[in-house]
């Protein structure tokens, strides 16, 4: 049974962790992961300086959206090693249940995006943080 521990922070998060299958694990549960520490990254880069509530969120939701996300994964392709994007590839591949305002290569796009963060948290966090900085600097 897992216990909660209070006062852990994102730098504990951060930090590499030890699997050892990861290439075993599904582009969805990737993309699950990817989608939690991607909110959690840009949440965290608006902190300052200080603002009302509704600015924060406004400024969130708008770089958390599948368009920003899927022009976000073009940026960073170039930048993507082969593993990366094979990755990026079966992301794609398994991206399922379009929401019908999105176009489903949009929403591919995002979720090959979600799958490669959620990928690097588990394998390679500095990796991981080398690429969200060039996209919130």
């Amino acid at each position: 049974m897992s216990q909660h521990r209070p006062g852990v922070n994102f730098q504990v998060i951060m930090e590499a962790k030890d699997y050892d299958n990861i290439s075993q694990l599904s582009p969805a549960f990737l993309a699950y992961i990817g989608d939690a520490v991607y909110e959690l990254y840009v949440r965290t880069s608006y902190l300052f300086p200080p603002r009302k509530v509704r600015d924060y969120h406004n400024q969130v939701v708008a770089q958390v959206r599948a368009e920003t996300q899927a022009k976000a994964l073009q940026r960073l392709t170039p930048y993507l090693t082969t593993v990366e994007q094979d990755i990026v590839r079966r992301g794609r591949n398994a991206a399922t249940g379009c929401p019908r305002r999105l176009q489903p290569e949009i929403y591919q796009q995002a979720t090959s995006l979600e799958t490669l963060i959620g990928y690097l948290y588990l394998q390679d966090t500095h990796r991981l943080r080398e690429l969200l900085e060039t996209l919130i600097p």
